[in-house]
């Protein structure tokens, strides 16, 4: 009698804080959409998607013997509350850095599956393996990849965070999740920077997260100019999409928005301490001090508004050539030439 099935495996990763769980069968993926993805060089300056492919596609790879994927969700829906009208956060980034939260909901499900079965073999991982996270939570039957690129789930719509567990055991799967965005395609315009050119895919080289969070030194001007209230992420393909109204505010705690808004003028003055004492531990610490400093200048640039002036014109000599290329284009906008 096998140890572990799949009704066990789920239920202790709902007792672990799981919103969303589903099992798939452990196989090599279908190469098309990666392969797309790199040939037109969407990937920008992640070249580990290539470098790593084989690994993305093959979970076999990665934990020899693998037989299942489960795949994993939590919420981060919080309760609706006005939107800053500048220096403006993408909703996962409002709590705790989701990779800790992530680390220890994994960890517990692992202790519930070893406990049952001792010599299980089993690889958790949250965005930091070569795992194609969003292909096996649509092969599991959590949702299906929509039309903006993003996971969207039927009862928590697209603010999810994903996570699996490669296993070496077989356990029943579940059927894949049929595409449902129809004919709707709200969020194809929605995008300030035509970031998605063709359904399902996004082009990092465009998009406003990938500039402002993973890119280091200099964001693209095309990019900075149509950044509008953005400093940290962008949330603009979500917040039209249908299937993000009326979802549960069923955030893991861990994920809630801590404090108010942020105030763009502290921003503009960061100091490395203040940076470290204010921003460890929480996903803004993902651009880097550099790269949080220049998303802050360039909001300033983006927001028109003139009293920023002075604080722009500070950084014009920064020791980061970001920074400094922020500064230039900010002031461009300000309306200060030369």
């Amino acid at each position: 009698m096998a140890l572990l099935d799949s009704g066990f495996v789920k239920g202790a990763a709902r007792a672990a804080g799981f919103h969303e769980v589903g099992i798939a069968r452990a196989r090599p993926l279908d190469p098309g959409p990666l392969r797309r993805v790199l040939a037109a060089g969407w990937e920008a300056d992640m070249a580990w998607l290539g470098t790593q492919a084989a690994e993305r596609l093959d979970p076999a790879r990665l934990l020899p013997g693998a037989r299942s994927v489960v795949a994993l969700g939590l919420s981060y829906a919080a309760p609706e509350a006005p939107e800053p009208a500048v220096a403006r956060v993408a909703r996962y980034a409002r709590g705790r850095d989701y990779h800790a939260v992530m680390k220890k909901r994994l960890a517990a499900l692992l202790r519930a599956l070893r406990e049952r079965d001792p010599a299980l073999g089993a690889l958790a991982t949250a965005d930091v393996a070569p795992v194609m996270e969003k292909a096996w939570a649509q092969e599991a039957g959590l949702g299906w990849v929509g039309k903006n690129g993003c996971l969207i789930t039927p009862r928590h719509g697209s603010w999810v965070l994903l996570a699996t567990v490669l296993l070496d055991r077989e356990l029943a799967p579940d059927a894949p999740h049929p595409e449902r965005c129809g004919d709707c395609q709200a969020c194809l315009p929605a995008c300030p920077t035509g970031a998605i050119p063709e359904p399902g895919f996004v082009d990092a080289r465009r998009c406003i997260s990938f500039q402002t969070i993973e890119r280091r030194g200099p964001v693209p001007g095309e990019v900075a100019a149509r950044l509008g209230p953005w400093l940290f992420g962008c949330d603009d393909c979500q917040t039209v999409c249908p299937w993000n109204r009326g979802v549960p505010a069923d955030s893991d705690p861990e994920l809630l928005p801590r404090g108010g808004p942020l105030d763009l003028g502290e921003l503009l003055a960061l100091t490395r301490p203040e940076y470290q004492r204010r921003f460890w531990g929480t996903s803004l610490a993902r651009a880097n001090y550099e790269g949080l400093l220049r998303d802050a200048v360039l909001a300033a640039g983006a927001s028109g508004d003139r009293r920023w002036l002075e604080a722009v014109r500070a950084h014009r000599e920064s020791p980061f050539e970001g920074v400094r290329d922020a500064a230039r284009q900010a002031l461009a906008r300000l309306g200060e030439r030369g």
